[in-house]
């Protein structure tokens, strides 16, 4: 069993992308948290950033994720314009959901660029502050009466499309990991998360 296990989060890691990040900022509805790292883990992102609002945390539903939370790296950010900077500077593009003007249908973006999708909170979207940062401005097109979507739904059907690229292009096809990131990761997701599922298993006792 432990090893078929092993092999299968080998297989995993092998197709987990280094290059298409999710950045989630202020989402304040854990059903909306928690269903958007459920899909990030899905289409093989390998890290998710995100900021709260100040004096609040996120928190996890582990009956909507399923698990995947323990599949890939969250990264709490306090200062995301310097997160955003850092990705630029690296070559990343920063793809932002936005409903004002100068939008992109989403599908025309090339997705097997380095990326950094950025999805705002349920009600105001994307804070103005990041917007500067945005390489393209998407929107998903809508013809009913209302113009907007669930903003995991709405993510979810922005990864896929960026999964069909990917896929398409071949990019799941070779590992971006290197050997000795698949290894120090393997060591963590069969070691120390099963400590740390021992020790909460323990605690509830």
């Amino acid at each position: 069993m432990l090893e078929r296990r092993i092999k299968r989060m080998e297989e995993v890691l092998k197709k987990r992308q280094k290059d298409l990040v999710l950045f989630i900022e202020r989402v304040r509805n854990q059903h909306n948290f928690s269903a958007l790292i459920r899909t990030a883990e899905a289409v093989g992102i390998m890290d998710i950033y995100y900021s709260y609002e100040e004096g609040k945390k996120a928190s996890i539903n582990e009956a909507i994720t399923i698990g995947a939370h323990q599949w890939v790296f969250i990264h709490e950010v306090s200062d995301p314009v310097k997160v955003l900077k850092e990705f630029r500077d690296k070559g990343f593009q920063i793809v932002v959901t936005w409903l004002g003007v100068d939008t992109l249908d989403f599908r025309e973006v090339d997705y097997t660029k380095p990326t950094v999708i950025v999805v705002g909170n349920e009600v105001e979207g994307v804070s103005k502050e990041l917007l500067p940062f945005a390489t393209h401005k998407i929107k998903i097109p809508m013809v009913g009466m209302v113009q907007s979507l669930n903003v995991s739904v709405a993510t979810g059907v922005i990864l896929y499309e960026a999964y069909r690229q990917r896929e398409k292009a071949g990019l799941y096809e070779e590992p971006q990991l290197t050997r000795q990131e698949i290894k120090e990761i393997l060591y963590k997701w069969g070691y120390e998360n099963v400590l740390k599922s021992k020790a909460r298993s323990r605690a509830k006792i």
